[in-house]
């Protein structure tokens, strides 16, 4: 699944949270407008209700590139 994939999930599924990096926080359709089309094809794994991490070119997960956080 690619992060472009994970992203339009979460906003068709219109999930209350947000995506933390290590400088800040966006909502799901913010990330989609701002990220390029070479990030968002990132095969990627969504981990519901923790974070989405890269997934690896040897299928392995990778480094954590959001963390999910509720919205309050």
């Amino acid at each position: 699944m690619s992060l472009k994939d994970i992203l339009q999930k979460l906003v068709k599924e219109q999930t209350q949270v947000l995506l933390a990096d290590s400088q800040n926080e966006w909502q799901a359709g913010a990330l989609l407008e701002k990220l390029s089309e070479t990030r968002l094809k990132t095969n990627a794994h969504l981990q519901p209700g923790l974070y989405i991490a890269e997934i690896s070119e040897a299928g392995y997960l990778g480094q954590v590139l959001y963390k999910l956080k509720p919205v309050a």
